[in-house]
């Protein structure tokens, strides 16, 4: 074992040891003054100060953190700065980072607190606000994302619609569960996330996926005899017309379909 290995070794079992002992300021100790503004090593620290009733010495390590608001913020700092605004009593302050937190990053967790603490009625109205936020969230993604966890189909079915040029058939991670919620009373969003899944797998020749798009299609015939208007776009018929006029050497594709 080299110095450096040997070094971290020693430095986890002291760090282990003061944990089981409830040695806060032994565990501090065991960070240098940079490495405690981590915003995930000062939540540990602010979590165990809290936990020895010392909430302002936690506030602290917290405010030290060196968070880029512009890039993404560990959960646990924001956790752990919740937690310690709470046992100072500064509850105005959680309930406006609560706040922030769903503003910034579309957190159902920190909207479903915010909203628990809220006074009767007020909470209705603070929740409609918070839907059309994340209706116009810069990121598509997300915002569906959101909405489905939330969940609300009817604002993931709006946002599918009125966003449809928007969506990215590459992300099936969120198109397929997306589909699936939306086919029975959406069939027409569902449609949408289903086409932009076939789209980029055409588009792309990503022969690999050839398979599900081909299962994508045959769900979006399903779905056309339940759709009424398919405005904003074109019907079933003209959108499988145009996928053999701009796909049609694709054998790979077409045979699945026509198997």
């Amino acid at each position: 074992m080299d110095e450096r290995a040997r070094q971290s070794t020693v430095e986890m079992a002291l760090k282990d040891i003061a944990d089981v002992q409830g040695d806060v300021d032994g565990f501090i100790a065991q960070y240098d003054p940079k490495t405690r503004k981590v915003p995930k090593i000062a939540a540990e620290i602010a979590q165990r100060l809290l936990a020895v009733g010392r909430a302002g010495d936690a506030l602290g390590f917290i405010e030290r953190a060196e968070v880029n608001e512009a890039r993404w913020i560990p959960a646990e700092w924001q956790d752990a700065r919740l937690g310690v605004l709470e046992a100072l009593d500064r509850k105005d302050e959680a309930q406006a980072f609560r706040r922030a937190c769903f503003e910034r990053d579309l957190s159902v967790e920190h909207l479903r607190a915010y909203l628990k603490r809220l006074p009767d009625f007020e909470d209705i109205e603070a929740e409609e606000r918070a839907m059309a936020h994340a209706a116009a969230h810069p990121g598509l993604l997300p915002a569906l994302g959101f909405f489905l966890d939330w969940p609300s189909l009817d604002h993931a079915a709006r946002l599918l619609l009125d966003r449809h040029e928007e969506i990215n058939g590459d992300h099936y991670e969120f198109l397929v569960p997306a589909a699936e919620a939306l086919s029975e009373r959406h069939p027409l969003a569902a449609t949408l996330a289903l086409r932009a899944m076939i789209d980029f797998t055409l588009s792309k020749a990503r022969s690999k996926r050839y398979g599900y798009a081909a299962q994508h299609l045959a769900t979006c015939g399903d779905l056309a005899g339940r759709i009424e208007n398919f405005a904003p776009v074109e019907t079933h018929d003209a959108y499988v017309a145009r996928l053999k006029n701009e796909h049609g050497r694709k054998s790979g594709f077409w045979s699945q379909i026509e198997g």
